[in-house]
C-alpha cells in the first residue's frame, strides 16, 4: 500500500496508517472490531490536520474495513483495491452485507485474476447496492493488481502504465463525487 499511497500523492494529501497488528510484526489479523477502532483513530486524527472531504482507500482487507467504517462515520467516497469479496478465496463465504448496506459511493478496483473478488460474483452484487458503485477492471491483474510479464509483454505495455491508469480511475472517481475543492 505504501507505493499507492505514494502515487496517490499526486491527486491529494494521503495519510496512511497501519493497523496494531501489522505494526506489532503479526501476521493474524485482529478481530473486527479492534480493526475498526483502529481505523476510525486514524480518520479522526486525520480529520484534526485535514479539514476538506475525505475519501477512504484501502488495499484488500483495509478497503473492506473503510466499508464497515463508513457505515457510521461521513466520508465523500470509499476505494477498494482488490476487495476481499471471498473470505479466504471461498466463493460459498462472501463478505456481501457490508456492500449492500452501504449509502458511500464506492469505487471497486479489481483484476480478472483475483480469486478473492471474482468479478461473476462482484457484477451481480454491484447490481443490488442500493449506493452509487463503480467498477474499474485490471484486465490480468490479480489480487495485488499485478499483471502477468508475458501479458504486459504481449499487450506492450508496463507495469507502470497498468498503475497510471489505475491512478487516473481513481482520480476520475473521487472527481465525480468530491466538490471541486479538494
Amino acid at each position: 500500500m505504501q507505493a499507492w499511497s505514494q502515487r496517490m500523492g499526486t491527486l491529494g494529501r494521503v495519510i496512511p496508517f497501519d493497523y496494531p497488528y501489522i505494526a506489532a510484526g503479526r501476521r493474524t489479523p485482529d478481530p473486527l472490531p479492534k480493526l475498526l477502532e483502529a481505523h476510525r483513530l486514524a480518520l479522526k486524527q486525520a480529520r484534526e490536520s485535514h479539514s476538506g472531504p475525505v475519501v477512504l482507500i484501502g488495499k484488500s482487507m483495509g478497503g473492506r474495513i473503510g466499508c464497515h467504517l463508513s457505515l457510521n462515520e461521513e466520508v465523500s467516497a470509499v476505494i477498494c483495491l482488490g476487495y476481499p469479496l471471498c473470505a479466504q478465496g471461498d466463493r460459498t463465504k462472501l463478505r456481501d452485507q457490508v456492500l449492500r448496506e452501504l449509502s458511500t459511493p464506492i469505487l471497486f478496483v479489481q483484476g480478472t485474476r483475483d480469486s478473492l473478488c471474482p468479478l461473476d460474483l462482484l457484477e451481480p452484487l454491484r447490481s443490488q447496492m442500493r449506493t452509487r458503485n463503480e467498477l474499474y477492471v485490471v484486465e490480468g491483474g490479480d489480487h495485488s493488481l499485478v499483471v502477468l510479464k508475458g501479458l504486459l509483454k504481449t499487450r506492450g505495455e508496463t507495469q507502470e502504465k497498468v498503475d497510471t491508469d489505475i491512478l487516473q480511475a481513481i482520480d476520475s472517481f473521487v472527481r465525480s463525487v468530491v466538490s471541486p475543492e479538494r
